[in-house]
């Protein structure tokens, strides 16, 4: 896969289909867009492209609102390459264009590909004021040679999936609803750092995950989880919440490595959520607390025995 930042004045003369988002989540409705744009390349022997943005648009059109990220953008790189995808142009979001009008920005992606095909989600607009529109992405595709093909709401069990259905799960601690509107286990990544080390005085040395504040975590609890470091794959008990037991106020994610005892401060960690076992609970004393840890560890060994073998 080709990635481009920006949108240079040609990429490249090929014909190209192309479809265009935040797809922030790469969730199965994104998954069958993206899909259906490279089977249709594949189909044509052209290629295939993706434009999407970094920020969220969002971020620059309602800053005021909160708005959390499913994946960062190394996510959805790596999410997006897996599709077979053969362009992904990455496009800094910023005042500039949001202000412009969809005319305007479709004769920049016009130049910079041989666009032949435009796939889009339903409800998709573009340009200043969401005034692209299916109607107005087609007059402008008149102009410039290509036309547009809008795909239905993807759905799953009767519901369209969507990546606010699951930021609401991951709020409510429902991790099998959100992994399934996903398709794949929601994960968490960032560098080891230094915690208070208590863990390790009682016998349960946790890795502390520095993770991306734009980035949404699940709800606190207690989770099972894979974790990948350094090439390696470890059943792993993480922690999200803010340690009640001994007055913590900062929230923080915790991995306990099952079967691993190296030091990896300075790694970057991959945690893949796969189920909830409990609830974030303040516990009398370290030693109902060493013993509930215990409880985790076992239900969560079991877990993924069960699970993944």
């Amino acid at each position: 896969m080709e990635l481009v930042h920006g949108l240079p004045q040609q990429i490249n003369a090929r014909p190209t289909i192309m479809t265009i988002g935040a797809f922030d989540g790469i969730h199965l409705g994104h998954k069958h867009l993206i899909g259906s744009v490279v089977n249709r390349a594949h189909a044509l022997d052209v290629q295939s492209a993706v434009l999407t943005f970094d920020p969220h648009p969002d971020l620059v059109v309602r800053p005021d609102q909160q708005r959390l990220y499913l994946t960062s953008l190394e996510e959805r790189i790596e999410l997006i390459e897996a599709l077979d995808v053969d362009v992904l142009v990455v496009l800094p979001f910023t005042r500039a264009i949001m202000n412009q009008t969809a005319q305007e920005f479709m004769d920049h992606v016009c130049r910079a590909l041989a666009l032949r095909e435009l796939w889009i989600g339903w409800d998709f607009a573009l340009g200043r004021k969401r005034e692209g529109n299916l109607a107005r992405l087609r007059e402008i595709g008149q102009h410039h040679d290509y036309i547009v093909h809008p795909i239905e709401p993807f759905l799953l069990n009767g519901q369209p999936v969507s990546s606010s259905r699951i930021r609401a799960a991951l709020s409510e601690g429902d991790l099998e609803t959100a992994n399934r509107l996903l398709g794949r286990p929601f994960g968490l990544r960032g560098p080891v750092v230094q915690g208070d080390q208590r863990g390790r005085t009682i016998g349960f040395p946790t890795a502390n995950v520095a993770v991306d504040e734009l980035h949404v975590t699940p709800s606190n609890g207690v989770y099972v989880c894979r974790a990948q470091v350094d090439g390696e794959t470890f059943g792993a008990v993480t922690n999200i919440g803010v340690r009640p037991t001994f007055d913590g106020t900062r929230r923080t994610v915790e991995a306990y490595l099952l079967d691993f005892v190296d030091d990896i401060y300075g790694e970057t960690l991959r945690l893949d959520f796969l189920h909830r076992l409990r609830g974030e609970q303040k516990f009398n004393g370290i030693a109902e607390l060493v013993a509930q840890i215990n409880r985790d560890t076992t239900a969560a060994r079991e877990w993924l025995a069960e699970k993944e073998g």
